[in-house]
């Protein structure tokens, strides 16, 4: 999992601070309700929401074009693509701004995946540049993946971080496993305390094939 570590401090409001025209509404051909603001079990945006994105998704484009700027223009990680085997199988999901300007834009992004039975992993979790002061956006992506997994059966939730973003994932209440080295860079494979991250009611979609 690359992420790209923002520089604010701002950990987003309280949980009841959700604006009431979000909760529940329908924006972008989704429909919006009180835990996609949901960041961790104390905290939440009215700024951000965090969203499983359906094959017909009118913001799959928005995906798919953040995750070439962040892995292929930005970081180089990927020359033409990158897009793998992986995505036939995974499930994407975006972070949404609800500000005044970039309104309706996918200003994260995260997929997440089931290798073997309860078994899920977590990859390509990126920020946009424009919005990397706002590290709630991170910490919700985070906590949508791990949240939605654990709905659907995870018994364990596995990442791969980059070195220094490891000790943001452990105020996340994740733990490292193992280091490694991908692509030349130092990584901790992580592990979510699934304790931590209550289960979703998010229904798992029958279909896929989004990539």
């Amino acid at each position: 999992m690359f992420f790209i570590d923002p520089s604010s401090l701002d950990i987003g409001r309280s949980f009841s601070s959700a604006p009431a025209s979000f909760t529940p509404s329908v924006r972008w051909g989704l429909g919006i309700d009180a835990d996609d603001f949901r960041l961790s079990p104390t905290a939440s945006s009215d700024r951000f929401s965090f969203h499983l994105l359906r094959p017909q998704s009118s913001l799959i484009d928005g995906y798919w074009e953040l995750r070439s700027a962040i892995f292929c223009e930005e970081q180089h990680l990927f020359e033409e693509s990158d897009r793998d085997e992986l995505d036939r199988h995974a499930y994407p999901i975006a972070a949404i701004h609800h500000g005044l300007d970039h309104c309706g834009q996918v200003v994260g992004v995260v997929r997440i995946v089931e290798k073997s039975p309860g078994l899920w992993y977590g990859g390509r979790l990126g920020v946009h540049r424009e919005f990397r002061r706002h590290n709630q956006i991170g910490k919700g992506l985070i906590w949508k993946a791990v949240t939605t997994a654990n709905g659907w059966g995870c018994e364990r939730f596995l990442a791969t971080v980059q070195i220094q973003n490891v000790r943001f994932f452990q105020r996340l209440h994740w733990q490292s496993i193992d280091e490694l080295e991908i692509k030349g860079i130092r990584h901790h494979l992580m592990e979510a305390d699934l304790n931590y991250y209550a289960p979703s009611v998010e229904r798992r979609p029958y279909a896929l094939s989004v990539a």
